[in-house]
């Protein structure tokens, strides 16, 4: 007996955030993807995935493809601090910041912070719940080394 894969569901989004629109195909093998059509995420999937890993590859994509719009600029405070509070919520990090601003490259990284103001092997196990916690480190790493050479 096969079942048919459960059917799409759009993920809840911040209020201000683009509508998200996920469709699963047979024919995708490998690959997802999320684009802009119009004002609205369409986030293409191939159908094998469900459950967890389907929600977390929506939410990557999602956040990536916000990350790099200009809808940002858009979106005010209240909406901001909404997305952050989610954010902890999705990831655990249990604890409410007070007010919130736009960066590029962080926001999981700095919720931990409130639970662990420092660099601790405690916080390091709560910001791990974010799947890209290792990836941002390294990122965060090369860029201070950038910061640290001399200029010529």
């Amino acid at each position: 007996m096969t079942h048919a894969p459960s059917p799409p569901t759009a993920p809840a989004t911040p209020p201000g955030w683009p509508e998200v629109e996920v469709r699963v195909s047979a024919r995708r093998r490998k690959t997802s993807e999320a684009r802009w059509v119009g004002g609205r995420i369409v986030v293409s999937l191939p159908a094998h995935l469900s459950g967890e890993a389907r929600e977390k590859t929506i939410a990557w994509l999602v956040d990536r493809l916000v990350a790099k719009h200009p809808l940002r600029t858009a979106i005010g405070d209240s909406d901001l601090m909404a997305r952050a509070e989610a954010l902890g919520d999705r990831y655990r990090i249990g604890a409410r910041p007070t007010s919130v601003r736009w960066v590029t490259n962080q926001i999981v990284h700095e919720l931990a912070h409130l639970v662990h103001p420092n660099h601790s092997p405690a916080f390091h196990q709560l910001a791990n719940g974010y799947r890209r916690h290792h990836e941002a480190g390294i990122f965060l790493a090369g860029y201070g080394l950038g910061l640290a050479e001399p200029k010529a």
